[in-house]
């Protein structure tokens, strides 16, 4: 066999903030329960499928820990079962509505029900104790490897040095408790960097991370160790990962894909092709899975020719890395998991090496030591999608809560754990979250953003308060209360904030 012309590593990202309590619809836990049916369930499924023919290494998959809590808690548990029969339901009704309608439509309708009826099947026999335990038998079959992150993805550049630590060990920690392996590397949120974070990862045990192509100004071909360290951070090529996916184009556009955006609201499906950019939602075609699988393979193919026709414009055995969210696949892309499927089988059939980013390192692809500049993956390549004008308050409101954090710490004493305590950490790291500011930048729900980052602030507030003046009974009867809606990461100990 001939040696491979180079290596190519995809890199999926699983990211949704905590929704569970926060609304339902249009944002809160819909966006959740469409994610986990219409991305986390045929990933999973693909990546299981790939582990029975005994693949190994088929790609790096990060799944932050404040997604994993919701994936494996009772309420959502229990929350996503409902939402599943919900579906069928739906589908059944779309059926008898659209009995009458194009043939598509009432192919559409049957072909909706078959898949809630996996997706049911699927949940009951697998997923039934959470995420865990499955992606958990992915890790020790060395079919992916998993990347783990900072538990509330905060951005991290703005974070103060210790909340910084503290966020990204208990993160750490939290993914080896679920899987039984704690993650070398991570993808840092937003791909958000300030220089010197590397010894703090290389503290907390993370070997390598991810940021953005333009942070090695283009010079993607091999992984880098940042600065004096010895930690790796590998870059995403944009002109290969763009294909897919850019500011302003890529594949899911493609007017034979189903369209995201169009919903018939009785049954709540989308029935719509995307047609055309500029096609009102009445005027979309009905949309033909048929059509659609003609377009998946064209794309397939045209990435495939566009890695390799990458790989041989690189020096010798050069290194190519795409990195994507995970519920681009699926949830915004409806044929996403079947482009994922095809890409993975053709690019070792066009001479290519797919690998995971401990695989790349393992095959020599480690270049010379980089000086990073501050960065994300962000409008910009800088930090003004979480630290721009439209964000001021939130980034002020942000600063003051960390500084408020930090001069409260050394009240909660080393004896024994404070539920108070913890609750009011709980409550600082969902207000730092990193979505926050990108939804009010990118005006994506911005009223919701702004809403969530309120309440969690006036929570630590609240909390903070309490416990200056010494009102612990009081303080812990708050915190019980604000636990039964806040209650990611069960373990969290607001002693570890104690320097």
């Amino acid at each position: 066999m001939s040696a491979p012309i180079g290596t190519f590593c995809i890199v999926l990202h699983s990211h949704l903030p905590w929704l569970a309590h926060h609304g339902s619809w249009p944002v809160g836990e819909e966006w959740l329960y469409q994610a986990w049916a219409h991305s986390y369930l045929p990933v999973v499924d693909l990546l299981q499928r790939f582990a029975d023919e005994g693949r190994e290494d088929v790609l790096t998959l990060g799944v932050t820990p404040v997604l994993a809590a919701q994936l494996d808690d009772p309420y959502c548990l229990r929350g996503f079962h409902d939402w599943l029969g919900n579906w069928q339901l739906r589908a059944r009704y779309a059926g008898v509505r659209w009995q009458r309608d194009d043939p598509l439509l009432r192919d559409l309708a049957a072909a909706e029900h078959q898949a809630s009826e996996k997706a049911l099947t699927a949940f009951e026999t697998q997923w039934r104790h959470g995420f865990s335990p499955v992606l958990r038998t992915l890790v020790d079959a060395n079919v992916i490897e998993l990347l783990g992150g900072p538990a509330t993805h905060p951005f991290q550049p703005l974070l103060e040095p210790g909340i910084r630590d503290y966020v990204l060990r208990f993160g750490l920690e939290d993914t080896r408790l679920r899987v039984g392996q704690k993650p070398e590397g991570i993808w840092a949120p937003e791909c958000g960097y300030a220089p010197g974070m590397e010894w703090g990862y290389a503290k907390a045990g993370v070997q390598r991370f991810l940021v953005d192509g333009p942070s090695l100004r283009g010079n993607t071909a091999a992984a880098r160790t940042v600065g004096d360290s010895d930690v790796v951070c590998f870059g995403r090529d944009l002109e290969v990962t763009y294909r897919v996916w850019s500011p302003k184009a890529g594949y899911p556009g493609h007017a034979d894909y189903r369209d995201f955006h169009t919903y018939d609201h009785p049954s709540g499906l989308k029935p719509s092709r995307v047609t055309g950019k500029h096609i009102e939602p009445w005027d979309k075609h009905p949309y033909d899975p048929a059509r659609a699988a003609v377009a998946v393979q064209q794309h397939a193919d045209d990435f495939v020719a566009t890695v390799v026709d990458r790989l041989h414009k690189l020096p010798e055995n050069s290194l190519v890395v795409a990195a994507y969210d995970t519920e681009l696949f699926g949830h915004w892309w409806h044929e996403g998991p079947a482009w994922l499927e095809s890409v993975l089988r053709r690019l070792p059939e066009a001479g290519v090496r797919v690998t995971t980013l401990r695989g790349a390192l393992e095959a020599g692809h480690l270049g010379p030591k980089v000086d990073l500049p501050a960065s994300s993956w962000g409008s910009g390549k800088d930090w003004r999608v979480w630290d721009g004008e439209q964000v001021a308050d939130l980034v002020a409101a942000g600063a003051d809560l960390q500084r408020d954090l930090l001069s409260i710490v050394d009240t909660f004493g080393r004896a024994a754990r404070n539920p108070a305590a913890d609750q009011l950490v709980r409550e600082a790291l969902l207000a730092l979250s990193s979505d926050w500011a990108f939804m009010v930048t990118k005006d994506s729900a911005a009223d919701y953003a702004r809403r969530r980052a309120k309440v969690h602030a006036e929570r630590f507030s609240e909390l903070a308060g309490l416990l200056r003046l010494g009102h612990h009974d009081r303080a812990l009867t708050r915190a019980e209360e604000l636990h039964a809606e806040d209650h990611p990461f069960g373990r969290l100990d607001a002693r570890g904030l104690i320097p």
